[in-house]
């Protein structure tokens, strides 16, 4: 997998000094982010690995521009994110798939919003399906998939409109692990295709290794980076790596710097 570190020079992504705190009536402000930085390179996957309730989905919030910062800078392409990005995709731990749309209908949601609703969508949509094994089901509805399938179909939602950057939060957690394995090497087959940039929230060590081109592990609230770790595992990246002394490695690092290991 080809990776371009920059965009003109400078990174595609970058949170520099973030900060984020949580006003409250009766007591002082809750600091969720403590000076938060790191950069993305394009066609990259970033994730964020930490334990639950560390302030990691509160910084993907704020790449999103879902949530403002109290301070600090957030910047895709060199534009500042200010707020929700027509260009982002966003994939949540629930698939949110609206049960009176069929598939297709609920993935082509983005393309109606941005009145690009077209043949061209509709071809991309049903390119996307086939990618993630979902083709014949287009007229199916969400009730009558599996969790898994489900979540097949919110990946290509997400894929549409061939977003700038993609980002996941926690996307496979409520998965069984066998049906995230799989998940996981349909996201890794996603990327081969579509060069997608993502930045990826787990609370899983080894799905963050297996994923990922860099490991951000977050220490306990107020988050910040404990550790940055290169994945230096090479594409594509199958099942038995995740048995490999390397992987293993990586795996005792990331557990150390949660504080799992001493």
């Amino acid at each position: 997998m080809t990776i371009d570190a920059t965009v003109n020079g400078a990174p595609f992504g970058r949170l520099a000094h973030v900060r984020k705190a949580f006003v409250r009536r009766s007591a002082e402000p809750l600091v969720a982010i403590e000076d938060v930085s790191f950069d993305v390179a394009e066609g990259t996957l970033v994730s964020l690995l930490g334990p639950s309730g560390c302030g990691k989905t509160t910084v993907l919030r704020i790449l999103a521009g879902l949530a403002q910062a109290t301070s600090g800078a957030v910047e895709i392409r060199g534009r500042a994110v200010t707020g929700p990005q027509r260009d982002f995709g966003v994939v949540f731990q629930s698939p949110t798939l609206m049960p009176w749309r069929t598939v297709l209908d609920n993935v082509l949601f983005p393309m109606e919003v941005q009145g690009r609703n077209d043949r061209a969508a509709l071809d991309r949509a049903r390119e996307l399906l086939g990618l993630v094994g979902l083709a014949g089901f287009e007229t199916v509805y969400p009730r009558q998939l599996s969790g898994g399938m489900q979540q097949r179909a919110a990946l290509c939602r997400a894929l549409i409109h061939q977003p700038a950057l993609l980002l996941m939060d926690e996307p496979f957690g409520a998965l069984d692990e066998l049906t995230r394995m799989e998940m996981n090497d349909l996201l890794h087959e996603i990327r081969r295709v579509t060069r997608a940039t993502v930045v990826f929230v787990t609370h899983s060590i080894a799905e963050a290794i297996y994923l990922s081109d860099k490991v951000l592990v977050f220490s306990k609230r107020p988050a910040r980076i404990a550790l940055e770790i290169d994945i230096d595992i090479a594409y594509p990246r199958t099942t038995p790596v995740r048995y490999t002394p390397a992987f293993n490695r990586l795996e005792a690092a990331a557990s150390t710097a949660l504080g799992l290991t001493r």
